[in-house]
């Protein structure tokens, strides 16, 4: 029983690991997207209406997340293309070797 445990724990982990990664950044870039076009204001009909810079605000952020999340897998690939690994041991994450 504790193999299965083991393994579910494992398990789990992984899908936690692709929801996040594999669903989660596609989501928080349409959710900037739609912070951008609310930032720009305007209506379905063509009609102008007011802007709203705190859409802008959001926009930047999400972005970010986005561009982070990126860094971050670009740069657990190189470190383990070099014989490193990324630990996660500190507030940020650190290339140590193996």
């Amino acid at each position: 029983m504790n193999n299965l445990a083991l393994a579910a724990d494992g398990a789990w982990k992984v899908l936690l690991a692709s929801l996040i990664l594999g669903a989660g950044l596609p989501v928080i870039f349409a959710l900037g997207v739609r912070a951008r076009a609310y930032a720009a204001g305007g209506a379905a009909d063509g009609q102008p209406t007011q802007r709203h810079p705190v859409g802008n605000v959001l926009f930047a952020l999400c972005i970010l997340v986005v561009l982070l999340g990126v860094a971050l897998g670009i740069t657990i690939i190189v470190a383990s293309g070099f014989g490193k690994a990324v630990s996660f041991g500190h507030i940020y994450p650190t290339i140590v070797s193996k």
